[in-house]
């Protein structure tokens, strides 16, 4: 309980983790940056960590001169550990990711994350190994999914380099010129909460509309079949009624003739043309028709 209310507070505020550790010395403080970094990018289980707003706020602290942290030492640091975390990540994938998966025991692992990442995959090859970096839980899974698909890692490692060093730059500059200003300094939090939600928003937003677009294609599909609305299908069966209680053959040629009025006045009214594939019918043939007297008799089209 104690490490999860632990977690909590270095997700709300990073700046008072790392004024702790600061007085623990500067090697621990290092240290733990390091650490944190590396297990949320290295550690499949553990994307929750606080990457972005935790180099955001070491950035702040290297801006000031008496925290003792510098960017000379704060950089490779930052640099060397989400780099070695995706090594450490594609292998974990290469070697047991199937066997994590099947496991079930890493909940962080739902099927719409994995979905997502691997759709980042097959969209943009090695590129989507830099273009996660910047997505949270999405960086995580990145080079574990790499891994498992079968990307060899000399096509992996140079994207997940390139990646990590723009990314660990990006925030840490951010706080290290930002920083500074009274405004953040006053709202520290707010601002924290305000890069986790710009952080959080495309992955909320591919979610939401792999969710409901899910629901806009099925509705699409109900409504729509083979290019006949649903009231012209339930027209066709009506036709098809009608000719049998009218004593109407029901051959082949009679069912396709009934149908095809129908598709060509689906068409008419949408503006379209004719279905060329549909059945046409001889003029020749006769059909059975109701004279509105009881009486049936053979007719032929004129």
């Amino acid at each position: 309980m104690n490490f999860i209310s632990y977690l909590i507070g270095l997700l709300k505020d990073p700046r008072a983790a790392i004024a702790g550790w600061i007085s623990m010395g500067l090697a621990p403080t290092y240290a733990f940056i390091f650490l944190i970094v590396f297990i949320e990018t290295g550690v499949v289980f553990m994307p929750f960590l606080p990457g972005d707003s935790l180099l955001f706020a070491a950035g702040v602290f290297a801006h000031d001169p008496s925290s003792g942290l510098t960017l000379a030492i704060l950089l490779p640091i930052v640099w060397a550990a989400p780099i070695l975390g995706d090594e450490c990540n594609y292998f974990i994938g290469h070697f047991f990711g199937k066997r994590i998966i099947a496991s079930g025991k890493v909940k962080a692992l739902t099927p719409e994350r994995l979905n997502k990442t691997e759709k980042m995959i097959d969209k943009w090859g090695p590129l989507a190994v830099f273009l996660g970096r910047f997505f949270p839980f999405i960086r995580t899974f990145m080079p574990f999914i790499s891994g498992i698909s079968g990307m060899q890692w000399r096509r992996f490692a140079p994207f997940s380099v390139l990646g990590g060093l723009v990314w660990s730059s990006l925030f840490t500059f951010l706080g290290y010129f930002f920083g500074g200003i009274p405004a953040v300094q006053d709202h520290f939090e707010l601002v924290i909460v305000l890069i986790l939600l710009v952080s959080l928003a495309p992955t909320i937003i591919g979610l939401l509309r792999m969710k409901f677009g899910k629901g806009n294609v099925a509705k699409k599909g109900r409504k729509k079949r083979n290019g006949l609305a649903d009231n012209d299908v339930v027209g066709v069966a009506a036709g098809k009624t009608f000719a049998s209680e009218h004593e109407v053959p029901l051959t082949t040629k009679s069912l396709n003739f009934t149908d095809s009025l129908l598709v060509q006045g689906a068409m008419d009214r949408d503006g379209g043309d004719a279905d060329p594939n549909a059945h046409s019918v001889d003029d020749s043939t006769p059909r059975r028709r109701n004279d509105g007297m009881g009486m049936n008799h053979d007719a032929y089209d004129a």
